[in-house]
């Protein structure tokens, strides 16, 4: 076997996950070689003084010959947030299939893709090992039918649900907007959720990726910290840390509906399913598979990011008023 067999391409390498995952495989100590396909955005000179890159897009075949060549494993990390159909099918679903094409024509070993949960839709979801799968956005119904053509070829697919930490531009805005617009419990809070930090997702994620032994074909794996988190406490440490104000009173998910169905506030309502409903999922066998310990889980590791939401929350929310410092637990 030539040194060539661990070389692991990386698409998305400049992503918010992404990113973390190359430095997680860099100061791995096996030290495997790192191939980073860029198309218009440039790589960090962090990166690329210790990776080599390759230029291409998913969306266009040609320009992938021979990416894959001499790769044994590809993190697939690349994907297009998107209303557009035709940017979000051509990207998400139509660039997998070309990623994988050349890379069967090249003989890669494995390929890992990153998906999202969303893809089962509203729920509830409680652990079950597979839902079914219920996409309610252009976006997740393209990266299923990318995870389609991933598991029919064999390959896993790792589904997070929400991932939090320093760079996150989505669920902590969302869940402070959320406060901002509904300040009050839906059904006492106690809908749970699955989580995991951007940190330990690039951890178990650059692990699959170097792991010696082969990887189960054609498995979706759950990746989220294995105690589900109660929207109660995420919201009360969201509020502590941030300073956001605290929900009060409570209301049923019946009035809710009732209030925000149809399509009154549709970007309201699809907020209320993903915060007001089960959405958690069984990630055991993913810890199990890598070997990884997971974090602390939010409600003890919030603090260490706190400071970066605290700096980027006048942009993300502009009606949420940001102290200067984390008030006192109550």
């Amino acid at each position: 076997m030539s040194d060539d067999s661990s070389t692991i391409l990386v698409t998305g390498a400049t992503g918010y996950i992404g990113h973390r995952v190359v430095h997680r495989l860099l100061a791995d100590p096996t030290r495997p070689r790192l191939r980073l396909l860029a198309h218009e955005t440039n790589v960090p000179d962090c990166c690329a003084e210790t990776a080599s890159v390759v230029r291409g897009s998913l969306t266009e075949p040609t320009s992938l010959r021979d990416v894959c060549r001499g790769v044994d494993t590809v993190l697939h990390l690349a994907s297009a947030i998107t209303q557009d159909p035709a940017v979000a099918h051509a990207v998400n679903a139509r660039g997998t299939e070309n990623l994988l094409a050349e890379a069967h024509r090249s003989g890669v070993r494995r390929f890992v893709r990153l998906s999202t949960a969303a893809v089962y839709g509203k729920g509830p979801h409680r652990g079950e090992p597979r839902p079914p799968e219920r996409p309610l956005s252009v976006t997740s119904a393209s990266r299923l039918a990318g995870d389609t053509s991933v598991l029919a070829a064999g390959g896993v697919v790792l589904r997070p649900y929400l991932v939090y930490g320093a760079g996150d531009r989505w669920v902590v805005a969302s869940l402070a907007r959320m406060i901002t617009l509904l300040p009050c419990w839906i059904d006492g809070g106690r809908a749970r959720l699955s989580l995991i930090a951007v940190d330990d997702l690039a951890r178990v994620t650059a692990a699959l990726a170097t792991r010696a032994a082969p990887l189960p074909a054609s498995a979706v794996l759950h990746a989220a910290h294995p105690r589900p988190v109660a929207v109660r406490d995420l919201l009360t440490t969201l509020c502590r840390h941030l300073g956001l104000p605290s929900p009060h009173g409570d209301v049923s998910s019946a009035e809710l509906a009732e209030r925000f169905g149809g399509s009154a506030d549709p970007a309201m309502a699809l907020r209320l399913a993903q915060f007001g409903t089960d959405h958690w999922y069984d990630s055991a066998p993913l810890w199990a598979l890598t070997g990884v310990e997971p974090g602390p889980g939010f409600t003890d590791d919030f603090g260490a990011c706190a400071p970066w939401y605290r700096e980027h929350l006048r942009d993300l929310v502009p009606a949420a008023a940001v102290p200067a410092a984390v008030p006192p637990a109550a």
